[in-house]
């Protein structure tokens, strides 16, 4: 790991501080990073004081007014060699994301190819940022809209990709005509400098200018300071509702825009004609695929009565043959939550549902002994549940997977959509009305509705987010570059003559 800090340059800069290539001597207090797979610190990076703050975001708005002259085409070309730049660093970096977050090294790779693919996506899209002409009801004139980019893009990124998020909305900000202020979760500060890194040389082999990409390494503050500045006209945040709630208000207030990425409490439906065996792998990485700190982490089954026991017996075998421990280890099937505060949410969570009358399939504990020193691996869980729990109702950052029973199609859909959040679901189903019921406007009320794949592992080609408290946002692919630019409809008169609107006679 140390030459990859060194490849990084990591250790040597001790600034969570840039305004792109330049690194501030950051004057805030020391974030330190320690890795929840060993417990031992990696390195100590120097926080964003108000006025380090204040000086990046001048910084990026001088940058701005450079920037939005490139032609997209142009800007698209920068995010073409960034996404170059990854691919000849994903397996470094892939490495650092695995062992700073704690997730298995093939989600760690796989984040870094997520970025990869976002770059691709990016590029493509530089050349196709349209807008719509419209016939004029006027004589003589011309009616159609166009796009201009906003500005500042304020990036508020979470610990459980603490790479690939950031990527979906600067690489689209980027080339949208936007400068980006990333404040990466304090919990994984590391992953971004390195990203920064990386970034850092392709915008200056290119001349890019100095505020295109900036970053702030900082507290919960530093968020606030985002969400009320008036300077950045979208705000993008990832992570726990309660966090969404404080951010939406804050920039609404000032009437603002945000992109809120929230949380899930995602449900698969089993079917009576469900392929079982084929449901089982996408249940099982959807429950423990991170430690189930995905927001698209399955919380939920919803099993039709008939295949109940059936399923919850070939669930319980295949937790007994999962492989717990270090996720450097291409073996191991689950690696450690982030860190103790995690691990005491997650016991919480247990001794909550049993209080409620959670019968425990499979039942959760924390890990001893050698390789789960750090004391943040924990045993996922399977527990019999009804939906109405207080504690089902809510999202636990942790692989606790709930069982419920359903009798009908109906009643199946009803309970997936019957919890606070709406961002991923899925069906498993052979049969086609009950697919086609699930996806249609009286079927799942989530932004993702899936059939036959679980709810976990999305494409970048599909906007993503969800509804209700996951906070409305979508980011990544289709038509989510229009969050970061604004609209303008444009009226060219051509004629000789000033006729109006609706037939409105004004002469003098």
């Amino acid at each position: 790991m140390q030459s990859i800090l060194t490849k990084f340059n990591i250790a040597a800069t001790n600034s969570g501080v840039s305004t792109g290539t330049q690194w501030l001597a950051a004057g805030g207090a020391e974030i330190v990073s320690s890795s929840p797979v060993d417990g031992k610190v990696i390195a100590a990076v120097k926080s964003a004081t108000r006025a380090d703050y204040d000086t990046v975001i001048e910084k990026a708005q001088e940058a701005f007014l450079q920037w939005r002259q490139w032609p997209a085409p142009r800007r698209g070309e920068v995010v073409r060699q960034v996404g170059e730049a990854l691919r000849a660093n994903k397996k470094e970096l892939g490495r650092l994301v695995s062992y700073e977050m704690g997730k298995s090294l093939q989600e760690g790779y796989g984040e870094v190819q997520e970025m990869i693919d976002i770059c691709d996506f990016a590029v493509g899209l530089s050349r196709q940022l349209h807008g719509l002409t419209m016939h004029s009801e006027r004589p003589g004139h011309r009616m159609y809209e166009q796009w201009h980019p906003l500005g500042i893009t304020g990036i508020i990124s979470a610990f459980n990709f603490p790479v690939a998020v950031w990527s979906w909305n600067s690489m689209l900000a980027w080339v949208c005509g936007n400068v980006c202020v990333w404040k990466p979760s304090e919990k994984t500060p590391l992953t971004a400098i390195a990203c920064q890194q990386i970034t850092a040389k392709v915008f200056a082999d290119n001349k890019v200018p100095e505020g295109v990409a900036c970053l702030v390494v900082g507290d919960r503050a530093t968020g606030e300071w985002m969400a009320g500045d008036t300077r950045i006209p979208l705000v993008s945040a990832t992570g726990s509702t309660r966090m969404g709630k404080s951010v939406g208000a804050a920039v609404g207030a000032r009437l603002g825009k945000s992109l809120l990425e929230l949380g899930g409490n995602n449900a698969i439906i089993i079917s009576k004609d469900a392929d079982l065996d084929m449901s089982l792998i996408g249940c099982v990485f959807g429950a423990v695929g991170t430690a189930g700190q995905r927001c698209t982490s399955t919380r939920r089954l919803i099993i039709h009565e008939s295949v109940y026991d059936t399923f919850k017996t070939k669930l319980a075998k295949a937790y007994g043959q999962l492989r717990i421990g270090d996720p450097l280890d291409e073996h191991n099937h689950v690696g450690p939550l982030i860190d103790k505060q995690a691990v005491e949410l997650y016991l919480k969570a247990i001794e909550a549902c049993k209080a409620e009358g959670g019968h425990f399939l499979v039942e959760g504990g924390v890990l001893e002994g050698k390789g789960y020193e750090s004391g943040c691996y924990v045993k996922p869980a399977i527990a019999e549940v009804q939906n109405h729990f207080s504690i089902v109702q809510h999202e636990t950052f942790a692989p606790i997977l709930y069982l419920i029973k359903y009798k009908t199609i109906d009643e199946a859909i009803a309970l997936q959509n019957g919890v606070p959040q709406g961002l991923s679901s899925a069906i498993m189903t052979l049969d086609l009305r009950e697919a086609e019921q699930f996806l249609s406007q009286t079927g799942s009320d989530c932004g993702i509705a899936n059939v036959n794949i679980g709810t976990s592992g999305a494409e970048i080609g599909g906007a993503f987010g969800g509804e209700k408290e996951t906070g409305g946002g979508r980011e990544s692919g289709s038509d989510a570059w229009k969050a970061y630019m604004r609209r303008q409809t444009n009226t060219i008169n051509y004629s000789t003559s000033l006729p109006l609107a609706q037939g409105i006679k004004f002469d003098l």
